[in-house]
């Protein structure tokens, strides 16, 4: 009798520490809309990290998931499709802030062949396995491109940049963080206000900018279409093909200019500046940093 007494007090302190904890069961939402291939979807979220991914077959299935909050108790939805297009927005529906210990997440497949745009508040943003335009930003958080084929527009007002296998011409940028690009069938635009770039295999023009970070470019082979790269606090280094054939204006002032390729220097010879030809000459490929050095070198 005492056994049944004691195991009735455990299952009763059990219960009561049950209700006692606070509820931190995941919310969970989850919607198909209708969407051919060759659509376009968009998405525009107060709040919330997103992960994008092109699927062979046609509709969007979106799965959006919370560890700490009900999602319909402080988000409002619509989820809306006609013919060729489909469309998600998430509005608070409180004033105050959402909490930073939260967490929304946003899990999208759409068709391989679906145009993008993606707008959040605040969250990370991930793309793979698309084929079509993309215009993706986030007010805080890093943006990572794999396999896309379309053109790219990429922001992101705090975080890295990560781009990989991107067909296209792409224009990124971020208020502070490193950028890093490999493998860019197309020209590339970079900007970041504060970190270094990285670029490996770039088919087109290149148009790169830090205001404080170290640049590390090589050119695809057979890429003669030149660039301007420009470092506010750090050294450049880029390496381009040995037959092109490019106008070299490269200058520092802070360190000094070297060429593993042979110019064919225009004007005065001077330790922390080159300008002339390499090859033949052709389009011009601008260096400049304020501080650090420049080194052209071989592929």
């Amino acid at each position: 009798m005492r056994r049944y007494r004691t195991m009735g007090v455990l299952v009763a302190a059990l219960a009561l520490l049950a209700m006692a904890r606070p509820a931190t069961a995941e919310s969970r939402i989850e919607k198909n809309l209708e969407l051919q291939p060759g659509g376009r979807f968009t998405l525009a979220s107060e709040v919330g990290s997103v992960t994008m991914t092109g699927a062979s077959r046609s509709g969007a299935h979106i799965v959006i998931t919370s560890d700490r909050v009900d999602l319909n108790s402080e988000l409002e939805f619509t989820f809306t499709s006609g013919a060729g297009w489909a469309s998600v927005t998430a509005r608070r529906k409180h004033e105050s802030d959402w909490s930073h210990s939260y967490s929304a997440h946003f899990e999208i497949e759409v068709p391989t062949e679906t145009r993008t745009e993606i707008r959040t508040g605040g969250g990370s943003i991930t793309l793979s396995g698309l084929r079509g335009g993309a215009d993706v930003k986030t007010s805080g958080g890093p943006i990572e491109v794999n396999g896309l084929v379309g053109t790219l527009e990429a922001h992101t007002s705090g975080g890295p940049i990560h781009l990989r296998e991107v067909t296209g011409d792409a224009h990124v940028a971020t208020s502070g963080g490193p950028i890093d690009a490999e493998a860019i069938e197309g020209n590339l635009q970079a900007h970041t206000s504060g970190g270094g770039i990285r670029i490996n295999r770039v088919s087109g023009y290149v148009d790169a900018k830090t205001s404080g970070g170290t640049i590390r470019a090589t050119y695809s082979p057979g890429n003669r279409h030149g660039g301007v790269l420009e470092s506010s606090g750090g050294s450049i280094e880029v390496a381009i093909d040995p037959s092109a054939n490019l106008n070299l204006d490269a200058s520092t002032s802070g360190g000094s200019v070297s060429s593993d390729l042979p110019v064919r220097v225009v004007g005065t010879v001077s330790h922390s500046s080159m300008h002339g030809s390499i090859g033949s000459g052709g389009e011009e490929l601008r260096l400049h940093t304020s501080g650090g050095s420049i080194r052209i070198r071989a592929l």
